[in-house]
């Protein structure tokens, strides 16, 4: 019998909730797999005492479950045992499934459901700049914050920027209560949602205090410049055409931008004022730009959803003029 060793092996950074699995089904796993090895769980980091050989080949494998873990946020009994099996597992392997863009919390598989998902992810590798249009439901938020997820774990960008105009759905934000802040958090939470969706929440909070990912109002943007950083407008059929072109020219060495909107929900006092559908009128010829146009197929919410979309443009509640692009393939 060879030399004995004890090792510790950091896990700093890492969610251990979801890197062990629900009451430790990954690490009894591992454990299994290990059978003359002590392997022993204290907080942030794994203590193994065995052979030297077995010990040092077992470090090597569990920092490349935990480079995979920390890359696609994602942990598996497949992936566990890959990662321990003789080849053991490579940190930037591609998932098998083509179409998923992240593994979000909780076993959450983000993919590219519907075909207009999948060809903004298409031309996000082609294109710098980006237009999503459509109705709600329809998943251009959520895929763009996928792509700004995957972006940020594979180290594309240091960092991201999520921003919407302030402009209120029929309600004051003077009338709520709190700082500015406090009054601007409810009105930005479906970004948290989404983000809460992909990113373990320990992790997300670290983001947020670094500032690695921003949550802001638009206003905020202003006289900044974006590098190395992946930013979202969302809402932008409530910003005006100067508000647009102040955030578009933000845009900076190594930065990746998407626009998404509904022209059928412009909250402005006059419809007219929105710079969404202009903007895109004046920048469709433009070399790197993408624009994808969502419609109601793309519709990934309740069923109803669909319907009630259907519903509301066959009385004319839509009086938005359609949006005229010129589509890349």
């Amino acid at each position: 019998m060879g030399e004995e060793i004890s090792k510790e092996i950091a896990v700093d950074g890492v969610d251990v909730r979801e890197l062990y699995g629900a009451q430790n089904v990954y690490l009894e796993q591992i454990r299994a797999l290990h059978p003359a090895l002590k392997i022993v769980a204290r907080g942030s980091s794994l203590k193994v005492l065995g052979a030297k050989s077995a010990a040092e080949r077992f470090e090597r494998r569990m920092q490349g479950l935990i480079d995979y873990y920390l890359k696609y946020g994602h942990i598996s009994r497949e992936v566990v045992a890959q990662a321990f099996a003789a080849s053991g597992l490579a940190a930037d392997e591609v998932p098998a499934d083509q179409d998923v863009i992240v593994y979000g919390n909780n076993g959450t598989v983000v993919r590219a459901r519907t075909v207009n998902q999948q060809r903004l992810v298409r031309l996000y590798d082609a294109d710098d700049l980006l237009f999503a249009v459509g109705p709600a439901g329809s998943g251009k938020t959520y895929t763009a914050i996928a792509l700004a997820v995957r972006a940020l774990r594979e180290k594309v960008v240091r960092r991201v920027i999520l921003t919407r105009p302030a402009v209120e759905a029929g309600e004051k934000l003077g009338f709520l209560p709190g700082d500015m802040k406090e009054k601007l958090d409810p009105y930005l939470q479906p970004l948290y949602d989404a983000l809460n969706d992909m990113i373990p929440p320990a992790r997300l909070q670290k983001f947020m205090e670094e500032g690695t990912i921003q949550i802001a109002p638009l206003a905020y943007m202003r006289g900044r410049t974006l590098d190395n950083a992946f930013v979202i407008l969302d809402e932008a059929q409530n910003t005006t055409l100067p508000q647009i072109k102040m955030f578009l020219t933000r845009m900076g060495r190594n930065a990746k931008f998407i626009v998404t909107g509904d022209v059928t929900q412009i909250d402005l006092p006059r419809r007219s004022d929105s710079g969404l559908t202009r903007a895109i009128g004046i920048l469709r010829d433009v070399k790197g730009i993408g624009v994808v146009e969502f419609d109601r197929r793309d519709i990934v919410r309740h069923e109803l959803v669909k319907h009630i979309v259907e519903a509301f443009d066959r009385h004319g509640e839509s009086e938005a003029p359609p949006v005229r692009t010129d589509r890349k393939s």
